[in-house]
């Protein structure tokens, strides 16, 4: 299906993968390739050549013009051609006189532009699936790191709360055992007084264990 662009630029097709847009270009003449191929007058054969080669290199710039990452583009582009036979010319690197796999190279390192045909189309296409899923799983795992490293963080500063709570329960507990003390010393000094004892007990308790002392 055709795709708009915000600036109103029309692509022949594009494949949506997650969020990212994956555009094709299929507007590629077979015009000048098919003339070549009938011409039978070697100077008119090498002008259709070099005619060839400027249809080959303007769609490629054009495809390029696909590629925009602000749009949610891939960083790459198709450059669908409709023709098995040209682009097995152009994997063995000749059409003609013409040099071009140096089109090819041009393409992919310059330009981002990937040339498939109708039997790579889908090769192609199912390499850029498996490099989005393998790159899924590595954010996925390092999503986990990070709440990994969160829980850990969490889990250290609860720690540390916690030794504090029992650092300060421990001295309530020893100052309740001290008054404790205290008032059975009170208790004995009201028997002496009244021979009875004051019907309050007061049971020493322990204090919380710290395990990490």
């Amino acid at each position: 299906m055709q795709y708009k662009f915000s600036n109103g630029d029309i692509v022949d097709a594009a494949i949506f993968l997650k969020d990212k847009i994956l555009p094709i270009d299929s507007k590629f003449s077979l015009e000048n390739y098919n003339r070549y191929l009938q011409e039978t007058d070697p100077a008119g054969k090498q002008r259709i050549e070099k005619l060839f080669k400027s249809d080959l290199k303007n769609r490629i710039d054009e495809t390029s013009k696909y590629i925009r990452p602000k749009e949610n583009t891939m960083d790459f582009a198709f450059m669908f051609i409709p023709s098995e036979g040209i682009y097995y010319d152009i994997l063995v690197n000749q059409v003609g006189s013409l040099n071009a796999r140096d089109l090819i190279e041009y393409a992919f390192k310059e330009k981002h532009v990937i040339i498939v045909s109708p039997t790579s189309f889908f090769a192609y296409l199912q390499t850029v699936l498996q490099g989005l899923r393998a790159l899924q799983i590595e954010e996925s795992a390092k999503e986990i790191r990070k709440n990994v490293e969160k829980l850990t963080r969490h889990l250290s500063g609860y720690q540390t709360f916690m030794q504090k709570l029992g650092s300060n329960l421990g001295t309530t507990v020893n100052m309740y055992n001290k008054a404790s003390h205290e008032f059975k010393k009170i208790d004995k000094d009201v028997m002496k007084i009244t021979d009875s004892e004051i019907a309050v007990d007061l049971e020493e308790i322990q204090a919380p264990v710290n395990e990490s002392e």
